[in-house]
């Protein structure tokens, strides 16, 4: 058995094309251009990459974009004043404060002062409540998740009485693809680095997602034949050659593309998709917007 790839680049350019299309609609209906708001406090070379990303795919569908630069330096107070006036700008939809923040920033503290109507992360403790509750209609579901079930769907399973393992329990990724999961009628393990012989949980999964941040975490023996296969990982490892480093994930992609039904490519995967449903939340945001006007 060979995994069949799930393409996440096709994918997010799919649902790329599909928000394009509602954006010009709702322009031209209401007015209301989605506007999406970046702030990028100090010098982090890899923050400052991904919010190029974004700023790009935000050019692609049309909508305005934004990225506010703020220096190392910059204070809470000064953020948090910042992040206020944000919250009162008609024309952004959604706010996304880069992390990391410098070491004088709580970043909990900054999370609460975005409004939950434009918190298109969703990390504010309300649109997580939401989630919790099953309510996925009125908050906003967390980028990473909303992929992952957008690639699961992907694969024709339906998770409906499923067993469904997440391999970690970060507050990003594994609780809430867990929730989401479980309000899909699946029935969720989550595993963790305290989980005593992770294999006899994953070898149970018809859908696994990786989600813990160490390369190779899963392996062949560990995948029952005929899974689906979500590799979250982004883990930066040295060549084989010594030159540089290359991109893996969780999962030894070698020996579990023999037995699994379905893996995502890394990279290719699951980061494509993180992206375009952040677009997605901030449609539904402007268009949340244009609906009270």
């Amino acid at each position: 058995m060979t995994a069949k790839p799930i393409d996440g680049k096709a994918l997010a350019a799919r649902v790329r094309g599909e928000i394009a299309a509602e954006t010009e609609r709702l322009v031209s209906d209401t007015g209301v251009r989605p506007g999406l708001c970046a702030v990028l406090v100090g010098d982090d070379p890899a923050s400052a990459t991904y919010v190029r990303m974004k700023g790009k795919a935000c050019d692609e569908v049309g909508f305005a974009s934004r990225i506010v630069r703020m220096p190392e330096t910059t204070t809470q107070d000064e953020l948090l004043k910042e992040v206020n006036e944000l919250n009162a700008d008609p024309e952004i939809h959604g706010i996304l404060v880069q992390l990391p923040l410098p070491s004088q920033i709580d970043p909990d503290t900054i999370m609460l002062a975005i409004s939950p109507s434009k918190d298109v992360d969703g990390f504010h403790p309300t649109n997580v409540g939401r989630l919790v509750a099953g309510d996925l209609e009125s908050g906003f579901v967390s980028a990473t998740p909303a992929g992952i079930m957008k690639l699961i769907a992907e694969t024709g399973i339906d998770p409906k009485g499923r067993e469904a393992v997440i391999v970690g329990r970060s507050d990003i990724v594994g609780k809430p693809t867990a929730l989401l999961l479980m309000h899909a009628h699946a029935t969720i393990t989550i595993c963790h680095s305290r989980t005593a012989d992770l294999g006899a949980h994953t070898r149970r999964a018809d859908i696994l997602v990786a989600a813990v941040g160490r390369p190779d975490t899963v392996r062949g023996d560990m995948v029952k034949p005929g899974a689906a296969v979500i590799d979250v990982g982004t883990n930066r490892v040295r060549r084989e050659d010594g030159e540089g480093h290359r991109l893996v994930g969780d999962v030894d992609h070698a020996s579990v593309a023999e037995v699994a039904g379905w893996l995502t490519p890394v990279p290719g995967g699951v980061g494509p998709m993180t992206i375009a449903m952040l677009l997605s939340n901030t449609l539904t945001a402007a268009k949340r917007a244009a609906a009270s006007s």
